[in-house]
């Protein structure tokens, strides 16, 4: 087995695995940890290649969220709390990054001159 295959055969078994937590987490999991999602069940499906691609960190949630007692607010507030640094990164980068590029100036070599590649048609 080559490399190409072996990586295939990981993204299908991560494809397969992705389906099989989206179609459990969806249809039990997601009416267990939100209350607010019962009886919700025509946004579920825009979910489902969201689930398939971070099923790891869906699980972990979930049985997270399973595990604790605490009550909403207490359930969510270590999610939240990260909000305000993400921001503050991103505005940072996004500045950098329009900054950098604004400053890289490319300037054409002043000692080649340029060079006709084929003649018009007109000529």
């Amino acid at each position: 087995m080559d490399i190409a295959q072996a990586i295939v055969m990981a993204m299908q078994a991560w494809g397969i695995i992705g389906a099989l937590t989206a179609a459990v987490f969806l249809t039990i999991g997601m009416d267990r940890i939100d209350e607010d999602a019962q009886g919700a069940y025509i946004f579920r499906p825009l979910l489902i290649p969201g689930v398939l691609l971070i099923w790891p960190l869906v699980l972990w949630r979930w049985w997270q969220i399973e595990s604790e007692a605490r009550g909403w607010a207490e359930r969510y507030r270590p999610v939240r709390a990260g909000h305000g640094a993400a921001v503050i990164v991103m505005s940072i980068a996004i500045v950098t990054i329009v900054a950098l590029g604004l400053s890289v100036r490319q300037e054409w070599p002043a000692d080649i001159a340029p060079v006709q590649l084929s003649q018009g048609a007109s000529q």
